[in-house]
Parts: structure tokens; C-alpha cells; sequence
């Protein structure tokens, strides 16, 4: 309790300065009126994957017996990637506008499978490791609320989904992503003018939609030995955390 009010007081405190700051000559004062305009982007970001695991699973031995294996996957590091794009932005209101901004993501998601059925001779549990490198051709749609602008900023929220195609993926992969997939966006950010251009740092939260696991290509994997761990996943939802620099 001590806590929370002494962060209210905070908050409370930081909105009295606010407000109390004295007005200063604003940089590029109709920066904002233009109907539309363009702009550049680069940022970093981290991917995660949501996996959901089938559990115990029966597996027929080539001799037509059958064994009960229990294999377990999940993501055990996170790694940042980078991003790159441009932007359309039309102005909807003085505090909405509607952002279009086609950019590529290039990253990498390191999963573990870890077999709780069988053991090495130290007794510790079989593992097998992927390194999933992704890369993403995307268009978010976002529409973003701004505050009134005060002196040279002007904090805003944002809202949007994100298409995005992926163009990496191989048939040995044992975790391998669907084609298509569709984020859902949200975040903050912040425009700061500056004399020649608009600098807009903007964090936000990225989370798929939809299942993005291709399950099709185990038929296709050569080892029949690893398809046990390709099939331990039977769900999986894309995450990412992406700090970008719009340039306008």
C-alpha cells in the first residue's frame, strides 16, 4: 500500500511539473497539419514463441511395437533481432491518425526439446536443440491517439494488427511456422521535434492471432527418429517486444 501511494505521488508530482513548464519555441509547427506524409523506420525487437505441448504420445516402433514418449518444448532463450521499413501516415484528426508502415523483420527463436522418456547413460534427459531463424515481410495498420502537442513533444498510445508473411523455414526443421500469420499491435510512443525532422521512438507489444504451427511437414522429414519431436507441439502463437525509431 505504502508503495502504490508513494508511486501516485510520483505520478501526481510529474503532471504538476508538466504542466508547470514554461513554453518554449516549437521546431517545425505545422509538422503536424500535413494530410499525409512519409517516413522511414529501424528498429530492434524480440521474439518469443507461446508453445503448447501434446503431452504423452504413442510411437510405433519399426518392429510395430509401441512406446509411450513424453517430450516437452519450449523457447530457452530470447535473442534481438532487427527491423527496417517505411511509412505512409494520414492525419484522421488533431489528436487520430491512421499509420501504414511495410517493414521486415529479421530474427531468431532458439527452442529445447527435452525427452523425459529416455536418458543418456548420466542420467539426465535427451535434448534436442533448433535454432529457428525467421524473416518477415509485414504492413501494420495502426491508428495511433496523440496528446496535445506541449513545446517540441507529444506522447501518444497506438492500436493495430500486423500481416505478416514469413519467408524462412526448411522440412528438417522440427518446429516449423506457418506461412502466413496476423499480430495484433499495442504500444506507446512519443514524437520529439526536432529542427529537421520528427524523431518518434515507440515501444510495443506484438501477439499472434493465429496458430502459426505447420504441422504438414513432418510427413516430409527424412529422419522418421525425429519426427517424435516434431509432432510435441501441437499449438504456437508468435510474441514480440519491438523498440523502433520512426524517422518522418
Amino acid at each position: 500500500m505504502k508503495k502504490t501511494i508513494i508511486f501516485i505521488t510520483f505520478l501526481w508530482v510529474s503532471a504538476i511539473q508538466l504542466v508547470a513548464q514554461e513554453r518554449t519555441v516549437q521546431n517545425r509547427p505545422y509538422t503536424d497539419l500535413r494530410p499525409f506524409h512519409f517516413g522511414v523506420l529501424v528498429g530492434t525487437h524480440l521474439q518469443d514463441l507461446e508453445l503448447l505441448n501434446v503431452g504423452p504420445q504413442i510411437i510405433t516402433n519399426e518392429d510395430g511395437s509401441q512406446v509411450e514418449k513424453i517430450i516437452t518444448c519450449d523457447q530457452d532463450r530470447w535473442e534481438l533481432g532487427f527491423n527496417v521499413g517505411v511509412l505512409g501516415e494520414f492525419r484522421l484528426h488533431e489528436h487520430f491518425a491512421l499509420r501504414i508502415a511495410p517493414a521486415m523483420y529479421f530474427g531468431t527463436r532458439h527452442l529445447t526439446f527435452h525427452n523425459l522418456s529416455d536418458k543418456l547413460a548420466d542420467g539426465t534427459d535427451i535434448e534436442q536443440r533448433q535454432e529457428l531463424k525467421t524473416a518477415y515481410i509485414t504492413s501494420a495498420f495502426d491508428l495511433i491517439f496523440a496528446s496535445k502537442r506541449f513545446n517540441n513533444h507529444r506522447p501518444y498510445i497506438m492500436a493495430g494488427i500486423n500481416p505478416m508473411m514469413n519467408l524462412s523455414g526448411k522440412d528438417e526443421d522440427l518446429v516449423r511456422l506457418k506461412r502466413f500469420d496476423c499480430y495484433l499491435e499495442l504500444g506507446i510512443g512519443c514524437d520529439f521535434y526536432l529542427p529537421f525532422f520528427k524523431l518518434r521512438p515507440e515501444l510495443k507489444f506484438m501477439y499472434g492471432l493465429t496458430n502459426n504451427l505447420n504441422t504438414d511437414h513432418v510427413n516430409n522429414m527424412k529422419d522418421k527418429n525425429m519426427q517424435m519431436y516434431a509432432n510435441s507441439v501441437k499449438e504456437s502463437h508468435g510474441k514480440m517486444v519491438v523498440l523502433t525509431f520512426y524517422f518522418e
